[in-house]
């Protein structure tokens, strides 16, 4: 059995403010840094055999914080990069409204999925992006897994692995610095724990979703 922990970054200046936040290289703030560390200590009894990771900071960050607690080197892999929001990065829902309406109308609708971003991607083309990686997480030999990324990226990924449409991404909620953690065996897919922040409790935070 293969125990896949999906991990999301901690906090940047973008999640804090509300603006969109895509491809864009920004370091995590003062308590994504710390969030970063609680999410390693949380992993500190686990027998982690390998960690993947977005090439993007925020999340490397967090990567390497889990790699110093046990000791694990993290794996890059540029699949695992944040959807591409196009003009919308560094945006505020306000902006994106007044600037992008139709694109708006279509992302608030039932084909949100295939919509593309302003000068970006669609997260049907981060689904498609992810086949590899969704192959290869299908092969692993049997022991524990940390991925880390992002939130589009990782919802994208929990549709591809429970087999559900992708529409369904919207059900999914990634807190900053969350854990969910799913098992493989034989083919089959089941959840253990979704969307865990309880190892942020000592900072004394409610960690929020940030999602364009």
């Amino acid at each position: 059995m293969t125990t896949l922990h999906l991990v999301r970054h901690g906090e940047t200046a973008f999640n804090r403010d509300g603006k969109g936040l895509g491809q864009a290289d920004v370091p995590l703030t003062e308590l994504g840094e710390r969030q970063a560390q609680a999410v390693g200590t949380a992993f500190a009894a686990v027998p982690v055999g390998r960690i993947l990771s977005s090439p993007l900071v925020r999340a490397r960050e967090v990567a390497g914080a889990i790699s110093a607690t046990t000791g694990v080197p993290v794996e890059i892999r540029e699949a695992l990069t944040e959807m591409d929001v196009g003009e919308t990065e560094g945006l505020d829902f306000a902006d994106m409204r007044a600037r992008f309406p139709e694109f708006i109308r279509l992302w608030s609708g039932p084909h949100a999925v295939d919509t593309t971003l302003p000068g970006g991607e669609s997260l049907r083309d981060v689904a498609d992006r992810l086949a590899p990686i969704l192959s290869e997480l299908h092969s692993l030999e049997a022991g524990e897994v940390v991925l880390v990324s992002h939130n589009f990226v990782l919802k994208a990924l929990l549709c591809a692995l429970l087999e559900v449409p992708l529409e369904n991404f919207r059900a999914f909620q990634m807190d900053l610095a969350s854990i969910t953690a799913v098992t493989l065996r034989n083919g089959r897919v089941a959840v253990r724990r979704l969307n865990d922040v309880c190892h942020l409790d000592a900072l004394n935070l409610v960690p929020a979703a940030r999602s364009v």
